[in-house]
């Protein structure tokens, strides 16, 4: 009897569905196929999770594969990252295949299964400059720009404490420095059009409220960003129902209201006026000052080389985010199809500074996919000195690549402002994993340094990287990219100061 009525619920419900799929217009397929045609939409929902793990291969997913999402879980859980039975990649045939060339014979090397896997910066941060509180970095991998609102508090709580176990820097992002930057590790503060948090009421930038925020937290150095990978020139809006009390209060912005972010900077309009802004943060903070962008027309940054080659002003450091550089949400054909790629847009940037003999006097840092060790190797090759890991340090603490950062919905609880979801994530077991995929990528570049007979991966050379060209041929990554004798090297002194700091 129970059975009979639960049955005529059950039809009764789908009878009401059919007939509502049948009078309905907004959707062609479920007027003409009732029922049936809901079948697509699941389908369409869960595609991203049957493609990673039913359909693709273990190199076809994107923008990371099965392969490297194995890869930073494993390191992340301080499980065995190896793989058995050799590569699966058609290393004879990949078009742009990077090779690294191994040496048979080195000097003394640092011991690359050091737990800590220190690798601190070739360069001190601010030291050319003579900033009153320049410092080495204790490493070259650090957290990217990622901005409480963009991810969970929980999330950025986990990742700060993983900065922290590990050594690292963890960049605010825009979005300005909430409470869940502040459970122990290093930040770098970034500045962004809307500059949160040290703002006026009309959204102009305020200088006291700047120097209010640095004092009061682990700030190193201090980042505007121009624009970023995957988004660069666009301004962004934050519904009003996104704007909660809190977020209102870390930003200084009303609360439940939109918030429209401008595509460029009101605090200088020039390269001229950047640099003066940029030297009177330095002087009122003391701190590094850099900048980061995407890559695209080269003039600013022709301008910007000049106008540091007299020696009288000049950024501590310089950011380039790639094209592929991730994002939470941004619009189809920015994320395609605006600024150059990591390779093409560093290599050219680098140029133009090394044409000027300045490379030695700026830290380069480079972020978008670089937290594999195959492209951080080639990063720092073409003349990078450091690099920032943003999704890469996700996956660390548990993102599954759903692409949902956009709907609020992550199933993960790291790409979203839902209480129930972000709940998933336990903040303190996270930031060791965090921690953990950090030290181990240092690892994993120490040891390729290792193989290449230099003691740190700012002295791998481009002489020392080929990229496949054809079936039967490849190219030096120099010549690939233009690069003139001694481009991506370190100057003599910085070389031999590295080296001795890692081998003594």
């Amino acid at each position: 009897m129970r059975a009979r009525k639960i049955g005529a619920a059950a039809a009764t419900g789908l009878a009401l569905v059919a007939a509502r799929d049948l009078v309905q217009k907004k959707h062609a397929l479920l007027r003409n196929f009732p029922l049936v045609g809901h079948a697509r939409y699941v389908l369409e929902t869960i595609g991203p999770e049957l493609r990673q793990y039913i359909v693709a291969s273990n190199d076809e997913e994107r923008p990371f594969s099965r392969d490297q999402r194995s890869w930073i879980y494993a390191s992340a859980k301080g499980e065995n990252n190896y793989f058995g039975f050799g590569t699966d990649d058609d290393i004879e045939h990949v078009q742009g295949h990077a090779y690294v060339k191994q040496r048979t014979f080195a000097g003394a090397l640092p011991d690359p299964s050091d737990p800590e896997a220190a690798l601190p910066s070739a360069k001190v941060l601010g030291g050319p400059r003579g900033r009153a509180k320049a410092f080495r970095p204790a490493s070259v991998v650090n957290i990217s720009a990622m901005s409480f609102g963009s991810l969970s508090g929980a999330a950025v709580t986990a990742l700060n404490k993983g900065a922290a176990l590990a050594g690292t820097l963890q960049n605010t992002g825009e979005g300005g420095l909430s409470p869940y930057h502040r459970n122990g590790g290093d930040l770098v503060l970034q500045i962004g059009t809307s500059y949160f948090g040290c703002r006026n009421e009309d959204g102009t930038f305020n200088l006291d409220k700047l120097k209010s925020v640095v004092a009061g937290a682990p700030v190193k150095a201090i980042e505007i960003k121009l624009s970023q990978g995957a988004k660069p020139g666009l301004g962004g809006m934050l519904p009003g129902a996104k704007v909660t009390d809190e977020i209102a209060r870390i930003r200084d912005i009303p609360a439940h209201e939109d918030c429209a972010s401008p595509s460029r900077h009101t605090a200088f309009h020039d390269v001229d006026s950047m640099l003066d802004f940029v030297e009177l943060l330095a002087t009122e903070t003391g701190l590094p000052v850099g900048i980061k962008s995407a890559i695209g027309e080269m003039d600013f940054w022709e301008e910007l080389a000049t106008l540091m080659e007299r020696g009288e002003r000049g950024v501590d450091f310089v950011t380039v985010d790639g094209g592929e550089g991730g994002t939470g949400a941004a619009p189809l054909i920015f994320a395609d199809s605006v600024s150059l790629p990591f390779r093409m847009g560093f290599s050219r940037v680098y140029g133009v500074f090394a044409e000027r003999g300045l490379t030695d006097d700026v830290t380069f840092i480079g972020s978008g996919k670089l937290g594999l060790p195959e492209n951080a190797v080639v990063a720092f090759a073409l003349g990078v000195d450091m690099i920032n890991v943003g999704r890469e340090a996700m996956l660390s603490i548990g993102c599954i690549q759903a692409q949902k950062c956009h709907t609020d919905k992550c199933p993960t609880g790291i790409a979203t402002q839902n209480p129930w979801l972000a709940r998933g994530i336990d903040a303190p077991s996270k930031g060791v994993r965090a921690a953990m995929y950090l030290r181990t990528l240092r690892r994993e570049l120490l040891k390729v340094s290792g193989a290449v007979g230099v003691a740190h991966p700012s002295l791998i050379t481009p002489d020392d990287i080929d990229i496949l060209n054809g079936d039967y041929d490849a190219r030096g990554l120099g010549s690939v990219y233009g690069y003139k004798d001694g481009w991506g090297s370190l100057g003599p002194e910085l070389a031999q100061e590295i080296a001795e700091l890692l081998t003594s």
